[in-house]
């Protein structure tokens, strides 16, 4: 991908034009121009690839659709984020040609073109305007469905063995059942209704799901569009399930690889997981134009983090794990003012923290790191904390649910209080503690302790004086020979037990790091473990039990955007 822009040579048009492929086929390739504060910007998009551009509210991100759409002129096709998704089968029928021109200009009539786009597809207010052409798809769709489906009829009366055309109805209705395999489209010669896979119950078009008649207006508007185009879609995520996202767009991309296709979105996620060329939308000024930053390749981090990193207006927090769900909540909702990404290992929280701290075309990113407990020591910790990186007051974030501060706001919210509140509590912590005492829980907690201590020392020891082999050996053999591993192991469990007999549930809360937690602290609300968790992302996401986030936030690290 070349990020790199093209200085525009002073009065030269921005359009289309056509190359030259190996196979001597005409290639279209589209060349507009943006305004910025340093001057004209050019961009260029070949058929069957990708443009990206991500940006926060007030980015300017329609507007940049709206002159990208007015610089193309009959060869861009724009859907806008303000879009009307009402699918009315039952439209009267007109001709393909007609409903196509209708579909691109928003004016009916076989005299429309490109003079009526901007006051009857746009009413003349293109940036704000809503866009109401689903029945205009409709009818193009019906009409092409009749054309194509006559042809067949003609070549199968007159003997023909040319094989049937797929028409854009059924190519249509392929991608459906590829994304949504649990719904079915039934569509006839002049309607469509849906059903339950599996089910002979039938639905009409107007009680589709907003997902389902989103899917369908997308994929119905990517398949007719003119052929040799750029379809640009503005905020292409609406009512789309992430889950599907992908798929989605990977299955419009492959249907269309003669169009180019550009994106404009303020969803991170979702410009970071596809394939293009990747802006940045960083301001917009109606005087000055927008100012665009375009994503990098050499900085040490996949494309996709770069993108999250560079299209947050907020600083960026690295953290353990992969990004659960619950793991999520908690980071984004207890740190709502940062980009919160997970980064897996504590090693790798800690590297991408010096790495984007260290790379010059990231200097204006702040960012700090969250890792995990794991026992460090004072100095261990201080060394972190001098490096931008928090450590958590336990051994995972889970862990959190079971301090005693927030698994007594739980129980409180769950309505226990006195008595019954202190005796919920000390089942609870009788629970936790008796497990923690278990020799087949506390074993692995030891050797897991063990092997981060020897990769730690590992990691530190400093073999560089050495001027030969023999040296070296010698080296190594003296600076690891005073790694006491028994002395460690027992260091680990005396200090589980010693919090267990002192029932200091933070301190082993610091050392446990047994997967049956969440098992112990949904207790607190006389639930499941998985019900616990839907309530917890609920509680903290929404803000249902305000007690429940305030405790939570009480016990994890204050970070400051340095």
């Amino acid at each position: 991908m070349d990020n790199k822009w093209k200085g525009r040579s002073k009065g030269r048009p921005f359009s289309s034009r056509k190359l030259k492929t190996k196979t001597g086929k005409d290639q279209m390739t589209f060349s507009f121009s943006v305004t910025t504060p340093s001057g004209p910007m050019d961009f260029q998009v070949e058929p069957g690839t990708s443009l990206l551009f991500v940006g926060a509210n007030g980015g300017g991100k329609t507007r940049l659709a709206v002159q990208i759409e007015t610089d193309l002129g009959d060869k861009a096709h724009r859907i806008s984020a303000h879009r009307a998704l009402t699918l009315n089968p039952s439209i009267h029928k007109i001709s393909e040609r007609v409903a196509l021109l209708a579909l691109r200009t928003g004016h009916a009539s076989p005299t429309a073109g490109l003079q009526h786009r901007n006051g009857s597809r746009w009413q003349s207010n293109a940036a704000v305007s809503l866009l109401n052409d689903y029945d205009f798809l409709v009818q193009a769709l019906f009409a092409e469905q009749a054309n194509t489906s006559l042809t067949t009829h003609k070549n199968a009366r007159a003997g023909s063995a040319q094989p049937a055309a797929a028409t854009k109805l059924e190519q249509l209705t392929q991608i459906w059942d590829r994304i949504l395999p649990h719904r079915r489209l039934e569509i006839t010669g002049d309607d469509i209704q849906a059903s339950v896979a599996g089910s002979a119950v039938k639905y009409p078009a107007a009680d589709m799901s907003d997902g389902e008649r989103a899917i369908f207006y997308l994929v119905g508007q990517t398949l007719v569009a003119a052929p040799d185009s750029l379809i640009i879609f503005d905020e292409p995520e609406l009512h789309i399930h992430r889950s599907i996202m992908s798929r989605l767009w990977d299955e419009l991309e492959a249907a269309r690889s003669d169009c180019g296709m550009a994106f404009i979105s303020h969803d991170l996620e979702f410009v970071a997981s596809r394939e293009g060329q990747k802006y940045v939308l960083r301001d917009y000024s109606p005087t000055n134009g927008w100012t665009i930053e375009g994503v990098p390749e050499d900085t040490g981090f996949t494309e996709e983090i770069t993108t999250l990193i560079l299209g947050s207006r907020k600083p960026v927090l690295f953290v353990e794990g992969q990004g659960s769900s619950l793991d999520q909540a908690i980071y984004r909702a207890c740190y709502s003012d940062w980009t919160v990404i997970p980064r897996g290992s504590c090693e790798e929280v800690i590297h991408a923290v010096a790495m984007l701290r260290a790379n010059a075309s990231l200097t204006r990113v702040t960012c700090a790191g969250i890792v995990d407990a794991d026992a460090y020591d004072a100095s261990e910790i201080e060394l972190l904390q001098s490096k931008g990186i928090a450590v958590l007051p336990v051994s995972e974030i889970e862990n959190i649910f079971l301090l005693p501060q927030v698994v007594e706001a739980i129980a409180r919210a769950e309505g226990y209080a006195d008595q019954a509140l202190q005796d919920k509590l000390t089942a609870i912590f009788d629970e936790l503690l008796a497990g923690a005492a278990d020799s087949k829980n506390q074993a692995p907690i030891v050797l897991r302790y063990c092997r981060r201590r020897i990769d730690r020392t590992l990691k530190k020891i400093d073999l560089s004086d050495a001027a030969d082999v023999t040296t070296l050996a010698t080296d190594y053999k003296t600076k690891t020979d005073a790694f006491d591993v028994e002395a460690i192991a027992k260091m680990a469990s005396d200090s589980i037990w010693k919090a267990i007999s002192d029932r200091n549930i933070a301190e082993l809360l610091k050392w446990y790091d047994n997967k049956g937690i969440l098992s112990i602290a949904c207790r607190a609300k006389d639930t499941t473990k998985t019900r616990f968790e839907h309530w917890i992302v609920r509680a903290l996401r929404n803000d249902t039990a305000p007690e429940v986030s305030i405790a939570i936030r009480n016990v994890l690290p204050a970070i400051a955007a340095t």
